[in-house]
């Protein structure tokens, strides 16, 4: 298996960094806005994000988790059962801007499970899409990201991991290519 680093750890926290740039200039107060990740990755992105932001802003960012698995439409097709993750989301989205955050965005099927289990918290004024890495060829679904990290075109066979200081030891973004 081919291996290649599309983002070293220099350029994974300027990403960060201006993904959260973004963000303060979109939403300013965060007066009305909360950002939840989608278990299990992209809570990742969100935890670094929002430390990048209570510290920028001097404020506490309200921030939650969002399990989606038995909102998913492979539910139940899958050989080995999905252990579900932990939802937390303690407070209300009820008429709130949204930010739904996911490491990785490749066909869509995993933002619209979020987008359904988020409407089980309340119906939202506003729902954007933030994603650290868009794979934009390989949509299944009309899904966008409002935020990307970086776009990284490949084939449907190669797979693209954001790997993390705290689980891999170091943050990085690799794109792994099967030999042939």
């Amino acid at each position: 298996m081919d291996k290649r680093t599309i983002l070293n750890s220099k350029h994974f926290e300027i990403t960060l960094n201006r993904l959260a740039s973004q963000l303060k200039e979109n939403h300013q107060s965060f007066e009305n806005t909360v950002l939840i990740g989608l278990q299990p990755r992209g809570i990742h992105v969100l935890t670094r994000l929002q430390r990048i932001l209570e510290k920028d802003l001097n404020q506490e960012i309200k921030c939650g988790q969002l399990d989606i698995t038995f909102y998913r439409d492979d539910f139940r097709r899958r050989e080995q059962p999905i252990i579900p993750s932990v939802t937390n989301i303690d407070f209300i989205i009820e008429n709130k801007d949204v930010v739904l955050i996911d490491d990785v965005l490749f066909s869509g099927r995993t933002i619209r499970a979020g987008l359904d289990a988020l409407l089980a918290f309340g119906r939202p004024n506003r729902v954007e899409l933030l994603t650290f890495i868009d794979r934009r060829f390989e949509r299944h679904l009309p899904i966008q990201p409002d935020y990307t990290g970086k776009v990284v075109d490949t084939l449907s066979s190669q797979r693209v991991s954001v790997e993390w200081k705290e689980l891999e030891g170091e943050d990085k973004v690799v794109l792994f290519t099967e030999d042939k």
